[in-house]
């Protein structure tokens, strides 16, 4: 998607909000502000991710989409309810929202850096009411396990609808959500194929928001938790991601089912780290060009621009002196369509300069270190393990994506719904982990977890065997 619209938000002069998705955003707004905090999230992602892409309120020029509504409405449900004596994160504000925060910043600083207009000033002020106001909006309502369950059953509701009404639109090719919007959306044809896309701005964005939910729905029909929810979501993700017929979205559900599968080899993940690294250096030694260039030959069905995606990379690298600063606005001259940044990795640099590309990079790999030493804190709890394993599938899912895509619709809160549940997941664990000797008890309010401190026996961060008979028995 070519990075060059300066409007608030969007391109429209005049407002675009059907009258069925202006009621539906007025009765979420009213559950946000009425409903106990516990239940926010629901109207929250109902309204985010089932409202059709584009529907914009416009007022004095400035274009404010139904999400940026959304989150206003929160943050007004937030500085209501906020107690003087208790924390506005689960877990404090700890490393990963402190690299979110320096991400969104030096992204919005490079970008107005590079263009110096005043419209690029008022589209990063959209940008950062999307990433900065929807990421700690999720991270105040996500306080406990209960919240975390609660969205994965959310998310089972959502993906049923789109199921049931992307599957119409491939046979029909009719989008249901245009209709309810107002507008009429026709969708992409490929090789003959309707390419689904509900009510995303894009079929990617679409199946890859579906396929990567998987291992959050394996999660609820695997624990019990809720398995008639689980197996909804099980069918519903599956269904969705061939709707779009894209690779992208396959892809990212096949990782999704793989990672889920690699569990038996959790305590090798060392070894498997750097075998992937071994066998990158034996790409690049064998293949007569850059081993980037393998993702030219990933075409599951038919028609797939791998070559793009793979020039992609191959552009990023060899211009890395043009946008390595403060990113760039030439990138559409370096090649055919290399506008369109179809890869978030490659987005991010060359929108932002390499400090963002890093802090991107560094989100992540924060991510997967707090779910690896939760899990390492709780071995032997097989439930608990999995909790943790199923987050980093989910991890793994959004990577796989972001080689063929780049989010820039609501998908990208699912990406924020996933790095807050993984700090609400890993924060009662960790802060045992780390727990110095004889402190005070703790607790999170609002939450189902208070453990009296553990003396630490030991200088290794990972806790006792005490430790986790507590923590299960405190689960249980």
């Amino acid at each position: 998607m070519p990075i060059n619209n300066f409007h608030f938000g969007g391109g429209a002069s005049e407002t675009t909000l059907g009258p069925f998705v202006l009621v539906a955003m007025l009765l979420a707004v009213a559950l946000i502000l009425l409903l106990p905090r516990k239940y926010i999230i629901v109207p929250l992602m109902i309204g985010t991710f089932l409202c059709p892409a584009g529907q914009t309120l416009v007022i004095g020029g400035l274009h404010v989409f139904v999400t940026r509504i959304l989150i206003l409405a929160g943050f007004v449900r937030l500085i209501k309810s906020k107690s003087s004596t208790s924390p506005l994160l689960a877990g404090g504000f700890n490393s990963l929202d402190k690299v979110f925060l320096l991400w969104a910043i030096f992204r919005t600083v490079a970008f107005v850096l590079t263009y110096l207009q005043a419209g690029a000033v008022i589209n990063q002020g959209g940008f950062l009411w999307d990433v900065i106001g929807g990421y700690f909006l999720l991270r105040f309502l996500l306080r406990d396990d209960e919240d975390i369950n609660r969205v994965f059953k959310t998310f089972a509701m959502i993906c049923a609808l789109l199921a049931v009404t992307m599957l119409y639109e491939r046979i029909n090719g009719v989008n249901l959500y245009g209709i309810i919007a107002g507008v009429r959306i026709i969708p992409e044809t490929r090789n003959g194929s309707i390419r689904a896309q509900g009510p995303f701005e894009h079929a990617l964005l679409a199946g890859t928001f579906a396929a990567t939910l998987l291992p959050f729905f394996f999660w609820l029909w695997n624990s019990g938790r809720s398995k008639i929810f689980g197996l909804i979501g099980i069918v519903a993700s599956s269904i969705v991601p061939f709707t779009t017929a894209c690779s992208t979205p396959i892809m990212a559900y096949g990782a999704a089912a793989f990672a889920i599968c690699f569990w038996p080899l959790r305590k090798q993940m060392r070894a498997v780290r750097w075998g992937i690294v071994f066998g990158l250096v034996a790409l690049q030694l064998t293949m007569k060009a850059n081993f980037w260039w393998a993702i030219q030959h990933l075409d599951l069905i038919g028609g797939s621009s791998g070559w793009h995606r793979a020039e992609l990379i191959d552009v990023f690298f060899k211009h890395f002196f043009d946008w390595w600063i403060i990113g760039t606005k030439d990138n559409a001259t370096w090649g055919h369509m290399t506008w369109d940044l179809c890869n978030q990795f490659v987005a991010e640099g060359e929108v932002g300069g390499l400090v963002t590309f890093v802090c991107f990079i560094a989100i992540i790999c924060i991510a997967f270190a707090k779910l690896g030493t939760a899990r390492k804190a709780v071995e032997g709890d097989k439930q608990r393990e999995w909790y943790f394993w199923i987050f980093g599938a989910a991890l793994f899912a959004h990577i796989v994506a972001y080689f063929g895509v780049s989010y820039f619709d609501q998908t990208r809160f699912s990406w924020f719904i996933l790095l807050a549940a993984i700090s609400c997941a890993t924060a009662p664990v960790l802060a045992m982990a780390v727990a110095p000797e004889q402190p005070p008890k703790f607790s999170f309010p609002n939450s189902r977890f208070a453990y009296p401190a553990v003396p630490s026996t030991s200088s290794s961060v990972r806790p006792q065997p005490q430790i986790n008979r507590q923590f299960k028995a405190r689960v249980r």
